[in-house]
């Protein structure tokens, strides 16, 4: 009897108990061979040239260095296939829409966890001679670039999560460790603090104009002055915003000198 060939599989996650729910829900399938498990960026690298494994479950947020910089980091006959994981939607969708092999996101169960990895499991056993997948290299050259700027948030309401395209947001509020995105006169609630998004927006296109609200540059119709060097903000809908001195020359930076 022929044996199956087996799949090489590195576990890197900085949790324990997040390592060991991948370990028990890959140990029914006898073609895994688990030859590894990292607690951190810098272990997983060195895991990674050790083992050389045909697929590597990635956290994405990590001590000392995260998953996005770990395969920074790798030479490009290095890199493995990549299963994301993560408990942060939008790190999962930036590595979606750059077509990585699969992502998970934290908390999964079972049937999404076997999804995804029967789909790496195909890809490994049809392509094992192809060389480093092209996905992966595509995503190194958009995170080396720095063109990695979000063009869709993953909204999640009412037991379904649903994409929002950047171009559709009109502004932002803060709302505590929460934001409210405002599009087309319905707001969405984002567990993302205000800071982290706008860190993650084209500053070509969102620019901050308070503590607590973002707006879309396109979306700017009128600006007038107000009191003490603050000016307020008309959009295209009607809604009114108010730029405060302290982000005056963000906005001025980004549309030009102001009155």
């Amino acid at each position: 009897m022929t044996n199956s060939p087996m799949i090489r599989v590195l576990l890197v996650d900085d949790e324990p108990l997040a390592r060991a729910m991948l370990r028990e829900m890959l140990q029914s399938d006898p073609q895994v061979s688990i030859v590894g498990e990292s607690g951190n960026g810098v272990e997983a690298l060195a895991a990674i040239r050790e083992h050389s494994p045909d697929l590597l479950f990635l956290d994405v947020q990590m001590p000392e260095l995260g998953g996005f910089e770990v395969l920074s980091a790798l030479e490009k006959d290095e890199i493995p296939n990549i299963i994301f994981v993560t408990a942060y939607d939008q790190y999962a969708v930036r590595a979606f829409e750059v077509n990585a092999l699969d992502y998970l996101l934290k908390p999964f169960d079972q049937e999404r966890f076997d999804a995804a990895w029967q789909r790496a499991k195909t890809h490994i056993l049809q392509e094992r001679s192809s060389g480093v997948d092209q996905r992966i290299l595509t995503l190194l050259q958009e995170l080396k670039a720095g063109n990695n700027y979000l063009e869709r948030l993953v909204i999640k309401s009412a037991g379904r999560i649903y994409f929002l395209e950047t171009g559709e947001i009109d502004w932002i509020e803060a709302e505590g460790n929460y934001v409210s995105v405002h599009s087309k006169k319905k707001s969405h609630l984002l567990r993302e603090t205000i800071s982290s998004l706008e860190a993650q927006l084209d500053p070509k296109k969102f620019v901050r104009i308070h503590r607590s609200s973002i707006v879309r540059l396109d979306r700017i119709q009128e600006l007038q002055p107000w009191f003490h060097g603050e000016y307020r903000i008309i959009l295209n809908d009607g809604t009114q915003l108010m730029l405060s001195r302290n982000h005056r020359d963000k906005l001025q930076e980004a549309l030009g000198k102001l009155p």
